[in-house]
């Protein structure tokens, strides 16, 4: 079950709405393992665009065809549309290897924050050339509009997220139309990430967003209206395709694909329609029996990088056996994380580390290694920590007032990795004396039913991430964030989330407050890191510039066939 590449609209980093319940269960046969050191940020084919065939159409195989085209409406964020959109839609960041932020000349000549009477106002400088397909100036209207609908002050707009436009106090016509300036009533670090397609936040043209009835049906069944180097070509409901063609007006560099196809198909189908030279690139995820049969595909070839999503265990801290935080620290220490994810990303060609960090992934600017003693695995450290807790051994058990130390596991069904984790962690519990119980629930009623009221001891999922680390990280690791499914925190986990995200005026101060947010997130443990998720994808070995985009976003009017 995958929702999208990431999450929540903007910089809702870990969004848990947008939860891939991945199936990266092992296989029989090893492939070659293989990754560099550090982690390989990003895999396409990097090639000159100038030395690309002109012309040609490209396959693309996603999961959904949408019904709703507007991808920072509620019911829009599904990852195929979402490709689809970015193809289509203005986006006012290029997102780099290690997340990096970068304008978008074809749309943004520069943006700059300054500090102005107290307040943070940035300045977008928009580029003149830049029309939306119906021939109408992209300007600073299209960014009021767009920060209107998503601030969250007008509830009848159905948002994604309201991340950092909740911020915003005005925004204003500058010394022209292409000149937006904005001013927030309280600072946002993160503020690259608006209008930005690698978070999930493209501009949609301000005729269609300024109310929240064509906000919300202007893109049901239907794209009006579109501004990139693609437009659409045809949309067949039947055949389930989503045909984008390159658009003769596009002022920037000239598109080197005629066309892109996207085919909405089952996860399952993919392999077969690749080996059969029906689609020339779809995401393998985790599935390890689809990278055995793309490996094999002549004309094709599996392109790695580190993914932006992660691997983890929740421990619910509500739960009466889980409240002591020294129960939940042994835990951590009983938990043998270097084996879990040589076992679940078996049969990957991928190279398994731990993640040892919350908040920033391994090829991601700032990612140090936090977890400390956390991190380690050590049984007879996990023990001393129970006896502490009042947890003590009796026979092959601990018990408590008369109880005995004994968890649920839950797990979605239909998910080869967490079925592999319960069982893996079954046995490494048992040798420190606990119990795990693991219970296997409906897929659709998991969070629902399950991991949202708190109905678990420990649950493991994929958590998705942006370019962005601080500001959307508020929403499951603060105290009383709405997605913070362990239901614990700390004061000083909150404030120094608040610092991360708040520190617009200092990048590196927001980085060194985002590790000792991380930190102190290792010593809360309320969630585990198990290891970083390989962005794995099956391209046409003649297709450059696409692949494993790990943290960046594709550029469409580059992706072209080699000569």
């Amino acid at each position: 079950m995958k929702v999208s590449r990431y999450p929540l609209a903007l910089v809702a980093t870990l969004a848990v709405s947008s939860l891939a319940l991945t199936a990266c269960g092992g296989s029989d046969d090893d492939a070659e393992q293989k990754a560099p050191e550090g982690t390989t940020a990003v895999n396409i084919k990097a090639t000159d665009p100038a030395k690309l065939k002109q012309g040609g159409t490209m396959n693309w195989a996603i999961q959904t065809f949408a019904t709703q085209w507007n991808v920072v409406e509620i019911d829009g964020l599904q990852a195929g549309p979402t490709e689809v959109m970015k193809a289509l839609m203005p986006s006012l960041w290029h997102s780099g290897a290690h997340a990096e932020q970068t304008p978008n000349k074809a749309f943004l000549l520069d943006a700059d924050s300054k500090t102005v009477k107290g307040k943070q106002v940035v300045t977008w400088h928009l580029n003149p050339k830049a029309k939306w397909s119906d021939g109408t100036p992209i300007t600073w209207k299209d960014i009021a509009a767009n920060t209107r609908a998503l601030d969250g002050h007008d509830k009848a707009f159905k948002v994604t997220s309201t991340v950092g436009f909740d911020q915003v106090a005005d925004v204003k016509k500058g010394k022209d139309d292409y000149e937006a300036v904005m001013t927030f009533d309280k600072p946002f670090a993160d503020w690259k990430g608006m209008f930005n397609a690698a978070a999930n936040q493209p501009l949609y043209p301000a005729k269609y967003v300024s109310d929240p009835e064509s906000f919300n049906t202007a893109y049901v069944n239907k794209i009006p209206v579109t501004g990139n180097a693609f437009k659409v070509g045809t949309i067949d409901k039947s055949a389930k395709t989503v045909t984008v063609v390159a658009d003769p007006k596009w002022w920037g560099d000239k598109p080197k694909l005629d066309k892109i196809v996207f085919h909405a198909m089952d996860q399952g189908s993919m392999p077969g329609a690749f080996a059969n030279g029906e689609v020339d690139y779809f995401d393998v995820g985790g599935d390890s029996s689809a990278y055995k049969q793309v490996s094999k595909v002549s004309a094709g070839e599996i392109r790695e990088a580190g993914g932006p999503n992660y691997r983890q265990l929740t421990f619910n801290g509500k739960s009466a056996k889980l409240k002591d935080p020294k129960v939940r620290q042994a835990l951590f220490k009983a938990t043998d994380r270097a084996t879990i994810a040589k076992s679940d990303l078996k049969g990957l060609g991928w190279k398994p580390s731990t993640l040892d960090n919350h908040l920033l992934i391994a090829n991601q600017k700032g990612y140090q290694d936090n977890a400390g003693e956390l991190g380690k695995y050590d049984p007879q450290a996990a023990g001393k920590l129970l006896d502490e807790a009042g947890w003590k051994l009796s026979g092959k058990t601990r018990k408590k007032d008369g109880q005995e130390l004994s968890l649920r596991f839950v797990i979605p069904s239909g998910t080869p990795a967490a079925t592999n984790e319960g069982s893996m962690l079954s046995q490494m519990y048992r040798q420190v004396g606990v119990k795990l119980q693991v219970q296997t629930v409906p897929s659709n009623d998991f969070f629902d039913k399950y991991i949202t009221p708190g109905d678990f001891d420990v649950t493991p999922y994929t958590l998705l991430g942006t370019p962005f680390a601080a500001s959307g990280s508020t929403n499951v690791y603060t105290a009383n964030g709405g997605n913070n499914y362990s239901k614990v925190g700390s004061k000083k986990l909150d404030d120094l989330l608040n610092s991360a995200s708040t520190n617009a005026a200092d990048p590196a101060g927001a980085l060194k407050a985002t590790n000792q947010a991380d930190a102190e997130a290792w010593q809360v443990a309320g969630v585990l890191p198990l290891y970083q998720r390989p962005d794995i994808a099956a391209v046409n070995k003649k297709l450059a510039n696409m692949g494993a985009l790990g943290m960046t976003d594709p550029v469409y009017e580059h992706i072209g066939f080699t000569k």
